[in-house]
């Protein structure tokens, strides 16, 4: 089953996303352009870059290169943070238009709350503004946690459509995913394979993916799935690209589903997002 025949995800702003993506970082030029198309034609119709990755023109070649209607396309990027405040957003935005080769955006995206600087309060503003314009159809947030959430709530009224966070079998961050599940917004993972840390061999995965007949890969994705979590997970192999959208014709246990819970480490993720600032 491809991803275009797959569930959709209906988003507070009253759009739909499909239930997993294509991550593109750190994919650049020619090889992100050449991955997009391949993705697209394994099936993905939502693709994820952000201005930080610096390859938001080689996603935007891939994307006319697949010769997809834009309507069939769910693209979401992000703003960085230099970008945060003072009126930026704006012309951020129309850069990465400008890059992607597109007329508006499915999907904007606060990349780091940076609360060093503390903008992104602003930066959530100005960007529900742009939405009002029609230049972003739902606009939502990246990293955030449960106190830069609230704040943004507090000051507009308006729950993000997404919070996409780190997400896979051993960085659960099942407090945060709780909590954000009680609200409208929809949490997206990222680095939802943990690629090179060993978890995908795993004897609890391994164990799952041999009785199932899928790959480690897979199991990982559809537990993601069934928690009601977005994947989107990142390869330039064709091959792994058609697994990892492969998703939806199998369905793991409840025993399956709590035994990868155990893998939790209760650890924050890669980097925190209270001390982290990405520029």
């Amino acid at each position: 089953m491809t991803v275009s025949q797959a569930p959709t995800v209906l988003l507070n702003s009253g759009h739909r996303m499909p239930s997993t993506g294509f991550g593109t970082w750190p994919l650049k030029g020619r090889e992100a352009a050449d991955s997009v198309v391949s993705a697209i034609d394994a099936g993905y119709r939502s693709i994820d870059t952000a201005s930080a990755y610096d390859n938001e023109d080689g996603v935007g070649l891939g994307l006319r290169e697949s010769g997809i209607a834009r309507a069939d396309l769910f693209v979401t990027t992000k703003l960085r943070g230099n970008a945060q405040g003072n009126g930026k957003g704006r012309e951020a935005l129309l850069r990465s238009l400008d890059k992607l080769g597109l007329e508006y955006l499915d999907l904007y995206l606060i990349h780091w709350p940076n609360p060093s600087i503390d903008r992104y309060v602003e930066a959530y503003e100005e960007l529900l503004e742009l939405a009002g314009e029609g230049l972003v159809r739902s606009v939502g947030v990246s990293n955030f946690k449960q106190e830069h959430l609230k704040r943004i709530v507090a000051a507009t009224g308006i729950e993000p459509a997404v919070d996409q966070i780190q997400v896979s079998p051993t960085i659960g961050r099942r407090e945060l995913v709780s909590d954000v599940q009680k609200t409208s917004t929809v949490v997206v993972a990222w680095s939802p394979l943990e690629r090179n840390s060993g978890v995908l061999e795993s004897p609890t995965i391994s164990g799952i993916a041999d009785r199932l007949s899928v790959s480690t890969g897979q199991v990982a994705l559809r537990w993601l799935i069934q928690r009601d979590i977005v994947p989107i997970p990142h390869s330039g192999n064709p091959a792994r690209q058609r697994q990892n959208v492969s998703i939806f014709d199998f369905e793991l246990t409840d025993a399956d589903m709590a035994a990868i819970g155990d893998l939790d480490k209760n650890v924050e993720g890669e980097l925190d997002s209270s001390t982290h600032t990405q520029m």
